[in-house]
């Protein structure tokens, strides 16, 4: 693998000029692909073989004209004042009107006032699935009942969900790694080509997955996810891979041979760190969730991507930058200090191993401990920002009618005739309302043939309130049991149930089957049993220490001001398989740049604690950066308004720091110092079946000197 990789980079640094063209030829052609095919987003959290997807499909067969996208219009009139039909009359006509709309439902025919008069529900019922509806038709929809006078007007419903806009905050997290590379590498130059090689990475990935919007359905989300993970390991490759660069150059080595060596020994790295976040990321699609495979492809697809760039294009940008990637200290002859903290910290740890492990790991587990309440939900508008149509909606409907009003529930009652259906439905509309939590049940709404009706339920208590969660299992429970005709129950808060209850058992096989996968490729690069064990378990550290701290703050709303969370609730129900694969792959990428220069050195002949000083000596500096770069750039996403966005870009950010600063550049030194020499056994009969895969240079470091290094050329 390194001579393979040595030979590449070599030859990348030699074409330079080739290389950078067929990569910005790719990048244009890639860009002109995604502004023809661009396809739309949208949130629909399609669950294949879930009760709740079933209804749903079920509305669109045979009630066409409840299938598609709903909105609904608040109205309230003064404090102490009713509404009154004429101040109304306005606001439905002018929903009906807008473009797509079916039918806008008048409250004071439907009876949707609140008790004392003072507050109505205007239904409006769009054509088209939420997916297919247009900026253009949101618009219209918020200007509906602005002729309206007396009244206050709110306008909400999964009619408002559009995708999050990205190109703001989450620059904040791109300046902020600038800034860490100038100081890390004491260079502009070698700062910005670094930047630069990451986003052209980012650019192709991003631009190759917008191509393929036209015909994969992505959700709003997968982009974001795609842009985060490109950013932060495409900085991170390119940073370790150019520190190699410049320590190569510092030993004498001409450019082009210091280009092929650094891309031989960290590029090996880099593949193997990226392969790891590759197979967390694929993983996914053990879940079995078409939208989630879907993520963890298109982010998979970004890293490799990142790899591909660093390993190729850095070599070539390398060669155009010449001496200036150097500081300006070194170029002139001048002494430069570096890696003296990490060889200082090195020691340090492995001299106090024993209390360092203790207060680490107890530690952690303390801050697991809030994981313990972690609950799930999908979101809604009640955890939109403040001052958003959705959220003024949400809260005026709460005042006056119950926060149940937000969660409302359907029931889809089918059979093959009408009789049966009214049968089945009147007898669920008597069970539904036994059920502890359930505030109300509407009358039968059945379609044109009849074998079709709709059950409206609405929960006393709002979306993600335990008591709804567990009405809605009630209510299934109860439907059960009636004979003749198929009721299944959907709706919001049903979705997010089906989602949490999917999740939680695709979970142990996605634990399986990405630790076993990674464990696996760790021994390979590794030679050894132990270390992969010890990265696999301190992941857990990182992992339980993150969830515990960030269900503190977004669930249980401790100092969830100063992270701009307004109201506290259950995480999104995707973001623990999701944080548990990403960041999975980024601890092991710390734990393979780490200790691949340990392994590298025990083989070059130190003693096992002497090649962990040096792990640290060498990489502590570089890793510090990578870990400051990465929670940058995921945390400048917890400026977005979007909570899934926030919650993720903190949990991300968060377990970045944990795991790189506590765990891998504290807990895992302390334990190579206390296993020693241990730390590297395999077993001969396992030693001989693995294939060797080089990954320290070993043999690439007899191959050169066994043979003639081809003259260089001169660059500059």
């Amino acid at each position: 693998m390194a001579t393979l990789l040595y030979r590449l980079g070599r030859s990348s640094f030699r074409n330079r000029g080739r290389v950078a063209a067929v990569w910005l030829t790719l990048l244009v052609l890639l860009g002109v692909a995604a502004a023809l095919f661009l396809g739309p987003s949208g949130d629909r959290f399609s669950m294949p073989g879930t009760e709740s997807q079933r209804a749903l499909d079920s509305l669109a067969r045979e009630f066409p004209q409840a299938s598609g996208a709903v909105g609904t219009i608040v109205v309230a009139a003064p404090e102490g004042g009713k509404l009154d039909p004429a101040v109304v009359a306005p606001v439905v006509r002018e929903a009906a009107a807008v473009p797509g709309v079916l039918a806008a439902i008048d409250p004071f025919q439907a009876r949707a006032l609140s008790p004392d008069g003072r507050y109505a529900l205007v239904q409006v019922q769009f054509k088209d699935g939420i997916d297919d509806i247009t900026d253009a038709q949101r618009e219209a929809y918020l200007k509906a009942g602005a002729s309206a006078t007396g009244v206050q007007v709110e306008h909400g419903g999964e009619v408002l969900r559009a995708a999050p806009e990205v190109g703001g905050s989450e620059a904040i997290g791109v300046l902020i790694a600038a800034v860490v590379l100038i100081i890390t590498f004491g260079s502009l130059v070698a700062a910005g080509m670094t930047l630069l090689n990451a986003l052209v990475g980012v650019g192709v990935g991003m631009a190759g997955l917008y191509a393929l919007s036209g015909a994969v359905e992505l959700t709003s989300v997968t982009p974001v996810l795609a842009l985060m993970l490109g950013l932060a390991v495409g900085i991170d490759y390119s940073l370790f891979i150019t520190s190699r660069y410049r320590q190569f150059l510092a030993d004498g080595l001409e450019r082009e041979e210091a280009a092929g060596r650094a891309t031989g020994t960290a590029g090996s790295a880099v593949v193997f760190a990226g392969a790891t976040v590759v197979i967390a990321l694929a993983g996914l699609f053990v879940a079995g969730i078409p939208f989630l495979t879907v993520m963890g492809l298109a982010a998979a697809g970004t890293v490799a991507v990142a790899v591909l760039v660093a390993l190729t294009l850095l070599p070539a940008i390398l060669a155009y930058a010449g001496p200036r990637v150097l500081p300006r200290k070194r170029r002139e002859g001048r002494a430069v200090a570096e890696g003296g903290f990490g060889y200082t910290w090195g020691r340090l740890v492995s001299r106090l191993r024993v209390p360092i492990l203790l207060v680490g790991v107890v530690g952690l587990g303390v801050l697991t401990l809030p994981a313990q309440e972690l609950r799930l939900a999908l979101p809604d508008a009640g955890t939109a920002a403040p001052g958003t149509p959705e959220r003024a909606a949400y809260d005026l409907t709460s005042k006056g009618f119950g926060e149940g009003f937000n969660a409302r529930l359907i029931a889809v009652v089918s059979a093959e005739n009408a009789a049966d259906v009214t049968a089945a439905a009147g007898q669920a509309a008597g069970l539904i309302q036994q059920v502890p939590g359930v505030l109300a049940v509407t009358p039968p709404q059945p379609n044109a043939t009849g074998t079709t009706a709709l059950l409206a339920i609405i929960p006393k208590e709002g979306p993600t309130a335990a008591s709804t969660e567990a009405a809605v299992h009630a209510i299934r429970d109860k439907v059960a049991t009636i004979d003749g005709a198929e009721i299944s129950v959907t709706g919001a808060t049903a979705v997010g149930i089906d989602v949490s209850n999917k999740l939680a058992e695709a979970m142990p096989v996605y634990l399986l089957l990405v630790v076993g996968l990674s464990v696996l490729l760790l021994m390979l690069v590794f030679r050894s049993i132990l270390v992969p064990l010890k990265a696999a378990l301190g992941f857990l550290l990182t992992i339980g220490s993150t969830f515990g701290i960030t269900v503190a703050i977004f669930q249980q709303g401790h100092l969830a001001g100063l992270f701009g969370v307004e109201v506290p609730g259950p995480l999104v129900s995707f973001l623990p398989i999701l944080l548990i694969g990403i960041l999975f792959g980024l601890a092991m990428d710390y734990e393979v740049f780490l200790v691949s220069r340990m392994r590298e050195d025990f083989v070059h002949g130190d003693t096992a604690r002497q090649a962990t000083i040096n792990g640290m000596g060498h990489n502590a500096r570089v890793v510090t950066a990578a870990a400051l770069i990465m929670t940058s750039v995921f945390g400048g996403f917890v400026f977005m308004d979007d909570p899934i966005i926030k919650s993720m870009g903190f949990a991300l950010a968060l377990g970045v720091l944990i795991d790189a600063f506590v765990v891998r550049m504290t807990l895992v030194p302390a334990v190579m110092a206390m296993l020693g020499k241990a730390a590297w056994w395999l077993p001969k009969a396992l030693n001989r079946a693995l294939p060797d895969l080089d990954i320290e240079g070993e043999r690439l470091n007899t191959h050169l000197a066994t043979s003639a290094t081809p003259t260089p050329e001169r660059v500059g």
